[in-house]
This record gives C-alpha cells, sequence and structure tokens, in this order.
C-alpha cells in the first residue's frame, strides 16, 4: 500500500470483528472499540449458509468452523399441527456442489470467538460507548464517551440498528416495529439426536407464526427460533427475559415434537425481543465514515442472513480498501456498488418471507403448499425458501468485479 492505513471500528459484533480480521489479512491496521466490558455473543444459534462459509474459509476460519458447527441433513418445510413435509431441500450432500461451500449451523458465541482468534490485545478497547463522528485533515474521529477519541483514515460504524455512526451522518431516526416477537433458546442435547428433533433446519410454520429448529455445538444443543406476530410492542433486546410457560402459552396447539422441545428449555436461558426493521438505505458512507452489518442493513431474520450479510460487508470492505490502495473515496465507492444492491434486496425478500411463513387461512397455505411441491418435483434440490440466489453468491470475486467495472467506466 503507498502508506500505512488505519481503520477504527466501532462496535465488536460479529460484523466487526469480520471486518478487523479481514482487514488484518490485507496489512491494513484495524482498532476495534466496543461498549461491553469483554466479548462475547448472546447464546443463540446462527446459520452460516453457503455465501458466508466462502467467505470464512477466505478468512482463515473454515478449519474452526468445522470444529464448532454441525451440517444439518436438509432444509424440511413442516405443518405447524401435524409435522406433514411441506419440502425438503437437501443441504450437507449438495450445497458443496451447487453452491461452492458446506451449509452450516453453529452456536454464535462460538462463531465470535474464533473470528477473534488473532486480534491483537491492543488493538481492541471495551468499555468505550461511541458518541458520534467528525471529519477533519482528510480523515476520521470517533469520539466515546469517556472524552477520548481516535482519528483515522476511515472511521466504520459496525455498531447494529441503533447505530450511532449512522445516526450521526444521517440523523436519529427509530427503526420501526414489525409486528413480530421472536424467542430464542437453547436445549441441551446428552444424546444426538433426539428422537423428536431431526437432524435438518426444519421451518414449522403455522397461522401467524413459524419455528425454526436446528442443532449446534456439533450437534450438543438444539436452537430454537420461534416468531410470532403481536400487536404488543417487544423491546428490541436480545436479553429481554421471558419463560417457559410464555413460549409454550404462544405455541399452544402445534404439533406434540415441538411442545416437547419447549418443555426442555431451560427458563432461565429463554429471551424475546421485538423484531425491528429498516427500509434499505440510499448511502452508506460519507467522506470517511462508513456502515457495515445491521447498521447499514437490519433486516428481519426469515432468511437467516443478518451475520451472513455482516461478514459478507467485511470482507467486500477490506478487499477494497487493499484494492484502491489509500483512494478511501474509490474503495468506498466500490463497497457499496457491490454490496448495496444485495443487502436491499436480502431486506425486502426478508420481508416477503415473514408474510409467506405465516399465511393464515386453510387457502393460502394450501397454494403455498402446492407451490412448494412443483418447484420440488422439477427440481429435487429446489431451496424451499428460495434462497439459491443467496447462497451461490460469492463476495471472494469482489476484486474481479471491481475490475469489470472498473474497465466500463474507462
Amino acid at each position: 500500500m503507498s502508506k500505512p492505513m488505519r481503520v477504527g471500528i466501532v462496535g465488536g459484533g460479529i460484523g466487526g470483528v469480520a471486518l478487523a480480521r479481514a482487514l488484518r489479512l490485507r496489512g491494513i491496521d484495524a482498532h476495534v472499540f466496543e461498549r461491553a466490558s469483554a466479548f462475547g455473543e448472546i447464546g443463540a444459534g446462527v446459520q452460516m449458509t453457503p455465501n458466508a462459509a466462502k467467505v470464512l474459509q477466505a478468512l482463515g476460519v473454515g478449519d474452526g468452523l468445522a470444529r464448532i458447527g454441525f451440517l444439518p441433513n436438509a432444509m424440511v418445510g413442516r405443518n405447524w399441527n401435524d409435522a406433514r413435509e411441506l419440502f425438503r431441500t437437501p443441504l450437507r450432500e449438495v450445497c458443496p456442489r451447487l453452491f461452492g461451500a458446506d451449509f452450516w449451523h453453529v452456536h454464535r458465541a462460538d462463531l465470535h470467538a474464533v473470528l477473534c482468534e488473532g486480534i491483537p490485545a491492543d488493538r481492541v478497547r471495551f468499555n468505550v460507548a461511541c458518541t458520534g463522528v467528525s471529519q477533519e485533515g482528510g480523515g476520521a474521529i470517533a469520539h466515546f464517551s469517556d472524552g477520548s477519541r481516535f482519528e483515522a483514515d476511515l472511521i466504520v460504524g459496525a455498531d447494529g440498528i441503533h447505530s450511532v455512526v449512522r445516526d450521526t451522518l444521517w440523523g436519529k431516526t427509530a427503526a420501526q416495529f414489525t409486528g413480530h416477537m421472536c424467542w430464542r433458546a437453547l436445549v441441551p442435547v446428552a444424546q444426538h439426536p433426539l428422537s423428536f428433533v431431526s437432524p435438518d433446519a426444519s421451518f414449522w410454520m403455522g397461522p401467524k407464526a413459524h419455528i425454526v429448529t436446528y442443532y449446534v455445538k456439533g450437534g450438543a444443543a438444539v436452537n430454537i427460533v420461534a416468531v410470532n406476530e403481536s400487536t404488543d410492542w417487544v423491546a428490541e433486546s436480545w436479553t429481554e427475559p421471558s419463560t417457559r410457560d410464555e413460549l409454550l402459552g404462544a405455541y399452544a396447539g402445534w404439533h406434540e415434537n415441538i411442545i416437547r422441545l419447549f418443555e426442555k428449555t431451560d427458563t432461565q436461558q429463554i429471551f424475546k425481543w421485538g423484531l425491528f426493521d429498516r427500509d434499505p438505505m440510499a448511502q452508506w458512507s460519507q467522506g470517511h465514515v462508513t456502515l457495515l452489518g445491521d447498521a447499514a442493513h437490519p433486516m428481519l431474520p426469515f432468511l437467516s442472513q443478518g451475520a451472513a450479510m455482516a461478514i459478507e460487508d467485511a470482507y467486500v470492505l477490506a478487499a477494497a480498501l487493499s484494492h484502491f490502495d489509500g483512494d478511501i473515496d474509490g474503495a468506498l465507492r466500490a463497497y457499496e456498488a457491490e454490496r448495496r444492491p444485495r443487502t436491499a434486496r436480502v431486506q425486502l425478500e426478508a420481508r416477503e418471507r415473514g408474510r409467506t411463513y405465516h399465511l393464515s387461512t386453510p387457502e393460502e397455505q394450501k397454494q403455498r403448499d402446492e407451490e412448494f411441491q412443483k418447484a420440488q418435483s422439477k427440481d429435487p434440490n429446489a431451496v424451499g425458501i428460495k434462497a439459491e440466489w443467496v447462497y451461490a453468491y460469492d463476495a471472494t470475486r469482489c476484486i474481479e468485479r471491481f475490475d469489470s467495472s472498473e474497465t466500463a467506466i474507462a
């Protein structure tokens, strides 16, 4: 590079540490600022679909992913009250061939820990809350609540849906409650698999609600994501406590396998939160400040892409900064051109899945289920949730697209 570049990353979640790792691999000095007292993630599962797995492999954590993850046999759609299969998409055997990587289920904290490996302790500051950013002298400055500041060539807001960096750039606006609430819980498994939880990514679809279950920690636990439509506002917090009785009450009448699983939840480890959303942004960057992950494109979890999109962002941003060799403006233009159309589509398609998963009349459900079956009859490998386009994308080839775009402009 023409001169050493320094990047400040506000937020030490999965997107932030993925960016720190990606930058270090390209010789760029990355500093992470986290408001918590230590790295850590809430006890919940996350799906690392093939598009994300390709990036993780490129970031050098492929072995770590295999160590912490679980490979599901298939993605299975199920009827909420009789467990009838609506679709079955093979995953373990076909994803490497069709999409270039495996489909992993992991515990979020395990993934975060793997990504943090190799980040020097002197490049991370804890207990610092960002209060805003400013720009001067051809660089950017992050300001913190303890009165300190950090000057860098680029400041990246990886600070989530309520991003202070975003608010500084574009003004504070409230995220919108979507009318959905979500429970997360983890059930330890002494002997895998449980007789009533298949080793798949199971999507249980019911009226105005759906549930996703899958194994994490190599099969040592079952992750539960249960979404229900609600007129009551629920806090946007992953640590809002709930109870087993509340969870069971919300899904009374569902299939016995769901009830058996919910009965095994630890009432001290059940959390709920409201699902909030924002419209796609027309611009992420101003000067030497940009956004990444939920700060730029918060999305509903119905395509399981929130963490995956942040990981893709991290790889592309690091690649752009390296490729454009000190030209911050050019790098950020390329970053946004590569990322904004894709993340906007995922945001909007995730909203649509929230509708199709929750159809409430028998007629609507029948039409949807027939469409599943028709697609599967044409192609046994068809992804039931229509996500082939998500999985096929390869962020690690972004430099080829940068070069193509530059050639076209020239």
